[in-house]
């Protein structure tokens, strides 16, 4: 399949995320947008009024129409049965996050794809955020501790899984990103309020080097979406919400360090040190990209080229497990989960 080839791409579930995708598949102009699958017929009829294509009632007149590519944006629980025929018949397939309830599942997914062939690509879309491009740009970045926040007002939407799965499982793939690896081991506890699955969760993850605080909450009265990162060298505060990133590296050399600890340790009084003479404040350019689209252009080179997704099964795999041990260690703590 050659990179300019016109695409046939659909999306199935058009509810809050699946209407994002059927606007940006049929704006881009290397693809055909063929229509939507949508078990509630009004809803699908909508998106096809206002973006063209067909409405297909199900998945299997959808492949019997022909499509190259699809996304899956339906509630997480039907990932396995939507994507099996897709993948199974090399269908290439963006599925919206989580990949899968279960990491048993999401190898089931996986599995589907490495049989027919196909391209699958999971939604993690923050890695695309122009913030986090902007903080994953920077250089020589080796993390030593990482902050993570992401509150936001409940919305009463994803109600099917609770909010390790819904929310903070977009921080467990950025903190497997960053750091290359799964956690050693990991503390959580999580409060139950609105229903039957936790609405916000805190964890500590032990990693190689590396200790990571994340917080999920879906209980704030406003919208926090916070990003801290501390290597030996440099320190990082991005905010996703502002679309801001600092970026604050040690400037002293050796000698000068030295010189410091030494009087330090004296007992020297160092007040009248001005600490912004030792390090050097930037703040990263960020770029105002959609990252919905920069996702779709990405997934869409891949199912072209063949090329390894940037955010793979394995990749949704790893956040998947991870949010499965934080939701094993929270229950243990005694904490009311789904």
């Amino acid at each position: 399949m050659t990179d300019t080839k016109k695409l046939r791409c659909s999306v199935v579930g058009v509810g809050r995320m699946g209407r994002h995708h059927a606007r940006i598949y049929s704006q881009m102009e290397d693809v055909e947008f063929v229509g939507v699958v949508d078990h509630n017929a009004e809803r699908r009829n909508d998106i096809i009024e206002e973006w063209g294509g067909k409405a297909f009632s199900t998945v299997e007149e959808l492949i019997d129409d022909g499509v190259d590519a699809v996304t899956i944006a339906t509630p997480t629980i039907y990932h396995l049965e939507v994507a099996q025929p897709l993948l199974e018949r090399g269908i290439g397939c963006l599925i919206e996050k989580p990949l899968a309830p279960t990491a048993d599942i999401a190898a089931a997914i996986a599995e589907s794809a490495k049989q027919g062939g196909a391209v699958l690509q999971v939604g993690h879309v923050v890695r695309y955020d122009p913030v986090m491009r902007a903080v994953a740009s920077i250089e020589n970045l080796k993390p030593r501790f990482i902050e993570m926040v992401r509150i936001s007002p409940m919305t009463f939407r994803s109600t099917d899984v609770g909010v390790v799965l819904d929310m903070m499982i977009h921080d467990l793939d950025l903190l497997t990103m960053l750091t290359g690896q799964e956690p050693e081991d990991i503390y959580a506890n999580a409060v139950s309020v609105m229903g039957e699955a936790e609405d916000m969760c805190n964890a500590r993850l032990e990693f190689n080097g590396c200790t990571a605080n994340v917080t999920g909450s879906r209980l704030g009265l406003k919208t926090e979406r916070k990003l801290r990162i501390i290597s030996e060298d440099s320190y990082v505060s991005a905010d996703f919400v502002k679309k801001h990133v600092t970026l604050v590296r040690k400037i002293a050399n050796e000698e000068q360090l030295v010189d410091l600890r030494t009087r330090l340790a004296a007992g020297e009084d160092l007040s009248s040190i001005d600490y912004v003479n030792l390090v050097e404040v930037e703040e990263p350019q960020v770029g105002d990209e959609d990252a919905l689209t920069l996702q779709a252009r990405d997934f869409l080179h891949s199912v072209r080229t063949g090329k390894k997704p940037y955010v793979d099964a394995e990749a949704g795999s790893m956040a998947i497990r991870t949010a499965e041990r934080i939701i094993e260690q929270a229950t243990a703590s005694g904490a009311k989960m789904l």
